[in-house]
């Protein structure tokens, strides 16, 4: 094993980090609050190339693996953008790795090249309010209509919905009305004739809406089918190990900064004649949380190692993300308390990195459903559910 310092990867930190200086604190602040997409922030990443890091070169993207793609997301979240920032650009990093893999050329050809270059926005259409957790029960359906298909149903969650031009939708083209065969993936448009879209009022990062979205006779090419019909979900199970890699190198990113802050303040803040840092029971916890941050580091590097050299990383991704999310949440309650009670004002913005970092526990998969996971997959235990 190698752990010397990867000087591509330091490349990386310092180019993003360089991007990321100029969007402080206030400006995620003011994005958040107003329930404004940084679209400034967006167009400096897309010009940097940052957006198509992923995308195979020969659609103009840079095609590096999911060690650069994470290394990119852990700066972002680390400089203050936390989930607001990596939530603009994270669908377009990754999100169209089912294309890449199992699309036609015609798709490939369409899309790809506007994606790499930040022109083309994605949302992800698979979650719905009678399934959840449960997506074998997803009652969306396109039914034929010559070569091509109509999509009738409602998703919910649906983040980026607002700015997207396009959303990879999985809807049930089989005839069975649950289970995970017969369902199929299509990279459709978000047509306004068509579809409804509507926020959903929530917690935090609201600088990038998650919404419902309603689809009523939804015309889709059929060229723009993703894969093979009836095995979209096993086509969208191929983009979910990756996906939990870079989650885990954002909610990292989110608990590193605010540890930083916490540390700041506590080395600066004086009470009872000296800087609270020097009491334990500030200190001892944001200890705990440096440690542990720096633990789900280890492990998402692994996981990410992991696939790009074509390993199998389920555990190891798995492990990455429920890791990285409890660490993340530690460091910014620690954060929140070494404050006191000006950790609940927003003037110190270690509030926002709390409510970003509590996602972590329940999106995309909540830690339980990790956790059954490793039981079944990793240990051999029977199902619960």
């Amino acid at each position: 094993m190698d752990f010397e310092q990867d000087p591509d990867l330091e490349l990386i930190r310092e180019a993003v980090g360089a991007i990321c200086a100029g969007f402080p604190d206030d400006y995620w602040s003011a994005c958040d609050r107003e329930h404004r997409f940084p679209w400034e922030f967006y167009e400096r990443m897309a010009a940097g190339g940052w957006i198509g890091i992923a995308i195979p070169e020969e659609y103009g993207g840079g095609g590096r693996g999911i060690v650069e793609a994470v290394t990119v997301m852990r700066t972002v979240a680390a400089s203050g953008a936390a989930m607001n920032g990596c939530s603009a650009i994270h669908l377009t990093v990754f999100g169209l790795n089912p294309v890449v893999v199992f699309g036609n050329d015609r798709l490939k050809q369409t899309f790809l090249p506007r994606a790499a270059a930040g022109d083309l926005h994605v949302a992800f259409g698979v979650t719905e309010p009678d399934a959840g957790t449960d997506t074998s029960r997803i009652t969306t359906r396109a039914t034929r209509d010559g070569d091509n298909w109509r999509i009738n149903g409602r998703k919910i969650w649906t983040s980026k919905a607002l700015e997207s031009e396009v959303v990879l939708l999985l809807a049930r083209t089989g005839e069975a009305a649950t289970g995970f065969d017969g369902l199929s993936l299509f990279l459709a448009d978000l047509d306004p004739a068509r579809v409804q879209i509507s926020p959903i009022p929530k917690l935090g990062r609201n600088a990038v809406a998650s919404c419902e979205v309603v689809y009523e006779d939804l015309e889709v090419e059929g060229w723009r089918l993703v894969g093979e019909e009836g095995k979209g979900f096993r086509h969208i199970l191929h983009g979910l190990n990756p996906e939990r890699i870079l989650l885990a190198g954002e909610a990292i990113g989110i608990g590193e900064v605010a540890l930083q802050r916490a540390v700041a303040y506590a080395g600066e803040r004086e009470v009872f004649g000296r800087p609270i840092g020097a009491n334990q029971a500030i200190s001892h916890p944001l200890a705990r949380a440096h440690v542990g941050l720096h633990a789900a580091w280890l492990q998402t590097m692994e996981a990410a190692w992991r696939y790009d050299q074509g390993l199998e990383c389920g555990e190891a991704a798995n492990s990455a993300k429920y890791l990285a999310a409890e660490a993340s949440f530690a460091a910014a309650d620690a954060a929140v308390q070494t404050h006191g009670g000006m950790g609940y004002a927003t003037e110190y913005h270690v509030e926002r990195y709390w409510r970003e970092s509590r996602l972590q526990k329940l999106a995309p998969v909540s830690q339980e459903m990790t956790l059954n996971y490793v039981a079944q997959q990793v240990l051999g235990l029977p199902r619960s559910y």
